[in-house]
């Protein structure tokens, strides 16, 4: 998902087939799509046009958006019927800015109004972001989902911190990566520091199916 560095400029460009004939890794299509995997389903939201402030910067490419709130209620309609129509055992759903962050730029406003609600409703189990540089693991105080930022490849180190409402598992103000690995039963996530070593790991189970007995 594009990211609000990436909407400055040509945000168009980034989406060009051209990019995917030099690396076919690149999967940008479109600015928010899905991904499934089997077991997991994967939601990517386009989060930058949520935030009000970037609206009032000339530096934004907001071509093929604007009008902000149409395309922000279409992305959420869509996103509300996807996650009511995903049969997946892990739905996880992505976006660049966080929900819910102590770190330097703390939670987005705009996310909690709009987006948070659609995850509760959904059961969502993750929503994973990056935007702020760091790593930090954060568990709702009324609902299953975890809120994981993985931001740690630059600008570390920062010393800012903010409250958040939710609860902080883990934070570290450096940089390093995330892994993830899912069954159905289980998925495992850990942290890494840039020299390969663990500095959190933890788990998330899902209860087997009950028997049906007639």
């Amino acid at each position: 998902v594009l990211g609000n560095h990436d909407y400055t400029g040509d945000a168009l460009a980034q989406q060009s087939p051209a990019i995917r004939e030099v690396d076919s890794r690149w999967t940008s299509v479109n600015k928010s799509f899905i991904v499934e995997a089997d077991i997991v389903d994967f939601f990517l939201v386009d989060t930058s046009p949520f935030v009000l402030k970037y609206w009032n910067e000339s530096k934004f490419d907001w071509r093929n958006v604007a009008p902000r709130d149409t395309y922000i209620a279409t992305l959420l309609q869509d996103l509300d019927d996807a996650l009511a129509a995903s049969n997946a055992t892990w739905k996880v759903v992505v976006g660049h800015h966080p929900v819910s962050s102590g770190c330097e730029h703390g939670n987005t406003t705009e996310l909690r109004e709009h987006l948070l609600p659609l995850l509760k409703a959904h059961g969502v189990d993750m929503y994973l972001n990056g935007h702020d540089h760091c790593l930090q693991r954060i568990t709702s105080i009324d609902s299953p989902v975890e809120f994981v930022t993985s931001g740690g490849g630059s600008k570390a180190w920062a010393g800012k911190f903010k409250a958040t409402s939710d609860k902080m598992e883990f934070l570290y103000d450096g940089q390093g990566f995330l892994s993830m690995e899912l069954t159905a039963a289980e998925a495992r996530l850990a942290f890494y520091d840039v020299s390969g070593a663990v500095l959190h790991s933890w788990g998330l189970t899902k209860s087997a199916p009950a028997s049906i007995i007639s």
